[in-house]
């Protein structure tokens, strides 16, 4: 998948485990023991510094995350607990693509590790959401994880931003995305020695985990390299599939029904029939505007370059009148079933077949407007089902969760925030694999009338539980 400058993945790990770091320390003891000692294995940079908090907050005010980077993607009502003192490791991996303009590197592979002074023995793995870079994650996942003891490593996946398909020499069709599974397992197998580096010891546990690409990321490594982990949560992840759903057998709908569909009961059963579940249309005018355009015409650059020959990622809006006429290649009229088979061949590349070989469990709302649960989640579930391993997997259909928890600060008699149950099943997960506490089976996890939905799921925390089933509970509606 790469020239042959690049790291191989599968020679690496023998490679590094052979070169384990012997710690400076058997017993280390405060916040910073053995930052001497720490060398990330195959960084080509690395920058080691102690922090009396590891906050997002208080590390963005430091110029050590980016709030920017994980704006939106959390209510405005969520407090998190302190995240403690610890180290926080930043750099890169070798990589020729400059995406990522942290700290004026302009290079990509960038990923941060932080080690917590009270560490609890376990590691955790994220990949960054959509196309931002690696602290992404950082007020969502980082701050309580830390909080709770785990080391957490994260990546920018090798390529961040609207144009990330722009991937160096790395560039074929679907290699930006095939970039991402390398990026994790690399980060991974280096996270592994650093904890080790700094706390004499390496992972009891290791979990992957992650939101939206982060969830695919979840997925497909629990699928493929499953040595790696000990399971992991998968917080409403893409799917990919060659023959579909996928973002190209939906997103192209919703950009020639909408706006009409608000009006229309023909287009608005058009754009039901495609996944978009009924009770969403709130959010339509929204995702229309932020993020349905430019994820179709990003995401098609990076699988199908050919369609719009030399433009890069199409022309935005194309059907608004925006733009002068509309272009014979405009992604509204984007038809994936059409199109050559190598776009077919760059999408199976990195499908998805549900084949988990570790224990996962599946978080999903059901009012999603970007990745629709009908197209996603709920069909992912069942190619778990398919490959015979629905024993190993949960799926929790979170009513009134959208893609993003900051919408529920727009519309919060519609939508609430998916976050507290999250961490409600990362806890069962976890019980589940180490105690060998069955979590509760798959459900819809419906809303209450009243309470603090920003920061309590007492519904996935009350529940009993259960026996093995996948069929999640959601009733899917509309199409």
């Amino acid at each position: 998948m790469f020239p042959a400058r690049r790291l191989l993945l599968l020679p690496l790990v023998p490679l590094l485990v052979a070169g384990w770091v012997t710690p400076a320390s058997a017993t280390p003891s405060g916040p910073c023991a053995n930052a001497e000692a720490i060398q990330v294995p195959g960084a080509e940079l690395q920058r080691v510094e102690c922090h009396d908090d590891l906050s997002a907050a208080t590390l963005a005010a430091k110029g050590r995350s980016d709030i920017s980077d994980w704006a939106g993607l959390h209510s405005k009502q969520t407090v998190n607990p302190p995240a403690g003192a610890g180290i926080q490791i930043d750099g890169y991996f070798p990589d020729d693509s400059t995406t990522n303009t942290t700290y004026g590197w302009n290079h990509d592979a960038q990923f941060v590790i932080r080690l917590p002074e009270n560490w609890n023995g376990q590691l955790v793995i994220t990949g960054a959401p959509g196309v931002r870079k690696q602290y992404a994650p950082d007020y969502i996942l980082s701050d309580w994880m830390l909080s709770q003891g785990y080391a957490y490593a994260s990546t920018d996946k090798g390529n961040t931003g609207t144009s990330f398909y722009e991937n160096g020499s790395r560039s074929a069709p679907g290699q930006a995305v095939r970039e991402w599974h390398d990026r994790v397992a690399e980060l991974t197998v280096a996270a592994k020695q650093v904890v080790a580096q700094r706390y004499g010891a390496k992972p009891d546990r290791t979990w992957m985990t992650g939101i939206s690409n982060g969830g695919y990321l979840t997925r497909w490594q629990l699928e493929n390299n499953p040595r790696l982990f000990d399971g992991g949560v998968d917080w409403e992840g893409t799917l990919m599939t060659a023959d579909g759903p996928n973002l190209f057998t939906y997103l192209p709908t919703a950009l020639r029904e909408y706006p009409q569909a608000m009006v229309d009961p023909a287009a608005r059963q058009r754009m039901y029939d495609v996944g978009f579940e009924p009770g969403s249309e709130i959010l339509w005018a929204d995702h229309y505007a932020v993020y349905w355009d430019l994820t179709q015409r990003s995401y098609r650059e990076a699988f199908d370059p050919g369609y719009d020959g030399a433009t890069k990622a199409g022309t935005p809006f194309c059907r608004t009148g925006t733009a002068p006429g509309t272009p014979t290649a405009c992604d509204a009229e984007y038809d994936y079933a059409s199109r050559p088979q190598e776009v077919k061949d760059a999408v199976a590349s990195v499908s998805l077949t549900g084949n988990i070989r570790k224990p996962m469990i599946t978080l999903h709302g059901n009012l999603d407007a970007l990745l629709p649960i009908g197209a996603d989640s709920d069909v992912y579930t069942a190619m778990v089902g398919d490959a015979g391993r629905g024993g190993m997997h949960r799926y929790y259909t979170i009513e009134g969760g959208n893609h993003v928890d900051d919408r529920a600060d727009l519309f919060p008699s519609h939508i609430r925030p998916i976050l507290p149950c999250y961490r409600e099943a990362f806890q069962r997960l976890t019980s589940w694999v180490t105690d060998g506490q069955a979590p509760p089976a798959s459900q819809t996890v419906a809303r209450r009338p009243s309470g603090d939905e920003a920061n309590t799921c007492p519904q996935l925390a009350a529940t009993s539980d259960g026996g093995p089933g996948n069929g999640g509970g959601h009733g899917h509606g509309g199409s």
